[in-house]
């Protein structure tokens, strides 16, 4: 009995490909597979493992199994763009997600920002907004850029400026980090491997550059990977194009907006969709431009797009 207590080992998983995983332990880094049993409990995901999980390895001459995965504290999850599969799981157990939104090459869309945040909300994930390529942020754009701040703060969401080129928000971000597990997130090119190579510029992370045509980023990160940084882990992800939601009831979509949330109870009636009943406390704030437009067009367009999928 010993000796199959010996083999088994806890880790962390800090990369998937996919079908390998490496598993941070204490006796170094394992290079493992999924127990094929693993696959057959209901996980109805294309990714049952992911990077962040801890894990229970069992180990034998030939090989490492991951044969269990230790109960998640949190973790940031969309509609998988495979619509045979519920689910893709980004990263888990996270202290807190970055999300890194650039106003320009490439323009990040306020209704992705808004599904991310409404996940975090749900998960239980903190989250703080990043406004990457600070240094580009002049006259018009930095017009825009307090205008976001202004709506986004007004949520409860703490936003702060980056620029990679001048240090600006860097070391700002490196204390954020300090002996925490942190995602990074975003669209591609909006800069979340230069933010992780600003911090520490000995990992060998690669960076793209944005497509001239399209002006969108090319993918340079093809799979999530976790790295040791300041006493914690930062958890670079492939750029995400759409953020589908899963799971989230239309008459609980409401709870995930904090300043909508907050309005709720002034409602007339106590199951108030906040669309089109008389007395709704939140359409008058929407009025009288309490809360952002912006962020009620993101909740209408939530419950139109998605509502198929959470039936």
């Amino acid at each position: 009995m010993s000796e199959v207590v010996d083999r088994r080992i806890e880790g962390v998983v800090i990369s998937s490909t996919g079908s390998w995983y490496e598993v941070a332990t204490e006796r170094g880094t394992l290079d493992c597979r999924i127990r094929g049993k693993l696959r057959l409990k209901g996980i109805r995901s294309t990714n049952p493992v992911v990077v962040g999980d801890r894990v229970m390895v069992e180990q034998d001459e030939q090989s490492n199994s991951i044969v269990e995965i230790i109960p998640r504290q949190n973790y940031v999850i969309r509609r998988a763009s495979n619509l045979s599969k519920e689910s893709h799981i980004i990263a888990a157990n996270i202290d807190r997600a970055l999300l890194i939104v650039t106003l320009q090459a490439p323009t990040t869309p306020r209704e992705f920002v808004d599904r991310f945040l409404v996940t975090c909300e749900a998960y239980k994930v903190p989250v703080t907004i990043v406004l990457g390529k600070a240094d580009s942020l002049v006259d018009e754009l930095d017009a825009e850029a307090r205008e976001f701040e202004a709506i986004y703060r007004d949520a409860g969401y703490d936003v702060l400026r980056l620029s990679s080129t001048t240090g600006v928000g860097v070391e700002e971000i490196r204390e954020m980090l300090r002996g925490r597990t942190t995602l990074v997130a975003g669209n591609s090119g909006v800069g979340k491997s230069t933010l992780v190579r600003s911090i520490d510029p000995t990992l060998d992370i690669r960076t793209g550059e944005i497509s001239e045509s399209h002006h969108k980023g090319k993918h340079t990160t093809t799979f999530s990977t976790m790295y040791p940084i300041e006493g914690g882990y930062i958890i670079d992800t492939p750029g995400i194009k759409g953020f589908g939601l899963i799971d989230i009831e239309s008459r609980e979509l409401c709870r995930y907006f904090p300043e909508m949330m907050r309005l709720a109870p002034d409602c007339r009636f106590y199951n108030c969709t906040h669309t089109h009943e008389p007395g709704c406390a939140v359409s008058e704030a929407v009025k009288e431009g309490v809360v952002a437009w912006s962020r009620y067009e993101s909740y209408l367009k939530i419950l139109d797009e998605d509502d198929k999928y959470r039936k």
